[in-house]
C-alpha cells in the first residue's frame, strides 16, 4: 500500500476505504458473509473487475476474508474478519449521515417547490 502524504490517521483510513465502493462493500458484509454475485446485484453500477480489485484490496489489508468451499461448481465467499468488524461503526455512522443527507436534500427541494421567490 502507499504511503500517506501527510501521516494524518484520516488519510491513512480513507487510503485504505475511499473511493466509490470499497465502504459500500464492507456495509454489505456488515450483514454477514456474501457471494461475489450477490454482491454484484447490490451494487448493479459496479464492474466485475473494480469488484475483484476491491475485494483482493480488502483482502489484502486483513479485513475480509475469502472462503473458498470445494463444491462443484466452487462456492466462494467474502465475510469481514475481526479486524473488518471494527468498520461497523464507521458503517453505522456514514449511514446515518447519508440518511440525514437524504432527508435534508429532500427538505430543501419541498422549500423550493414551495418557495413563493423562486415561482415564475
Amino acid at each position: 500500500m502507499k504511503k500517506t502524504v501527510t501521516g494524518c490517521s484520516v488519510e491513512e483510513a480513507m487510503h485504505l476505504l475511499g473511493g466509490r465502493w470499497r465502504l459500500l462493500i464492507v456495509s454489505y458484509l456488515v450483514d454477514g458473509p456474501q457471494r461475489f454475485n450477490e454482491l454484484r446485484r447490490l451494487m448493479p453500477g459496479i464492474s466485475q473487475r473494480m469488484l475483484t480489485l476491491d475485494l483482493r484490496a480488502l483482502e489484502e489489508a486483513g479485513l475480509i476474508k475469502r472462503t473458498v468451499y470445494p463444491t462443484v461448481p466452487v462456492k466462494v465467499e467474502y465475510s469481514l474478519t475481526e479486524d473488518g468488524r471494527r468498520l461497523e461503526k464507521v458503517v453505522a455512522v456514514v449511514k446515518e449521515f447519508g440518511l440525514w443527507l437524504k432527508d435534508r436534500d429532500a427538505q430543501a427541494t419541498g422549500k423550493r417547490e414551495d418557495s413563493p421567490e423562486l415561482v415564475v
